[in-house]
């Protein structure tokens, strides 16, 4: 059965770039006609300089960063001295960078701006994931993106060792409540997943449900992949896990924190989403310092 999808941690996928550019936009509101303090205040010389982290953290968006500082100027030498991923104690480097100080200046905000708040999906995903080490619960992210910037936050996700779940509407299909308040008789949601499954071979399918009753339907339809459990008890979850028997693989979701998490994955279900590892992760300090 495949596996939750995994982008590349890179600045964008190749088809991403074709309709949106999130560097591109970042640097067009930040310098805008230009940038006027390095213009009048900075000389011509060339420095050095490195990005470094001020905090324990988990590093993400480092290519990102990297990314900003070419765009802003090509004759710029840049070094990742940690990729993405990398675990991170307070002091250490992850880009040098060398060349025109105006230059580096320029890029500065916005190459941080990207890799603070993609270290911060990192190093919040990693929390998660160390609180279900030893179980067989997979951390994936959701939906709830900062609008624009969901390739960049899922790549996150996977630096601080999550999985990601559909990119978006139209990578898999999730029936959530409210699809299924428009159709809930059993023989109908097999002929739609039929028809779905016939025009796309190979999509993943998961199917919501709110009660144990539910899932015992939904075991008699054909081609699920997943069911979700969604604001289950943990004692729900563990007798959802023994009837299934494996029969299809099953998400918890739902006010999950991490607090909760660990009880959750002893229940011994195959995937935990959280929506907080995207919507409610906190910035990573980074500084850059001139040498």
């Amino acid at each position: 059965m495949p596996e939750p999808s995994q982008p590349s941690l890179h600045v964008l996928p190749v088809a991403a770039r074709t309709t949106h550019d999130p560097i591109a936009i970042a640097l067009a509101e930040d310098i805008g006609r230009g940038d006027l303090t390095s213009r009048y205040f900075v000389g011509l010389d060339r420095r050095s300089g490195r990005i470094f982290a001020k905090e324990p953290s988990v590093a993400a968006g480092v290519e990102t960063a990297a990314e900003v500082f070419k765009r802003v100027d090509p004759q710029l030498d840049i070094t990742i001295v940690r990729a993405s991923g990398s675990r991170l104690e307070i002091g250490q480097t992850v880009l040098e960078i060398a060349g025109s100080v105006r230059s580096i200046l320029t890029a500065e905000r916005v190459a941080l701006n990207f890799l603070q708040r993609l270290s911060g999906v990192a190093t919040l995903t990693r929390k998660y994931v160390d609180a279900v080490s030893g179980t067989k619960a997979r951390i994936l992210d959701t939906r709830k993106t900062t609008p624009g910037l969901r390739a960049l936050e899922k790549a996150a996700v996977v630096a601080g060792g999550g999985q990601n779940h559909r990119f978006g509407l139209f990578d898999m299909v999730m029936v959530k409540d409210n699809h299924l308040a428009a159709e809930t008789e059993l023989r109908h949601l097999q002929e739609a997943i039929r028809t779905c499954l016939a025009e796309n071979p190979g999509l993943r399918i998961e199917l919501e449900a709110d009660t144990l009753e539910q899932v015992r339907r939904f075991l008699t339809l054909m081609g699920v992949d997943v069911i979700l459990l969604d604001n289950m008890q943990p004692a729900e979850m563990a007798e959802a896990v023994r009837f299934t028997a494996g029969r299809v693989q099953l998400e918890a979701s739902g006010g999950v924190t991490l607090e909760t998490i660990a009880g959750i994955a002893a229940t011994g279900v195959d995937f935990i989403s959280v929506g907080a590892l995207t919507h409610s992760a906190r910035a990573v300090d980074f500084s850059l310092e001139l040498t």
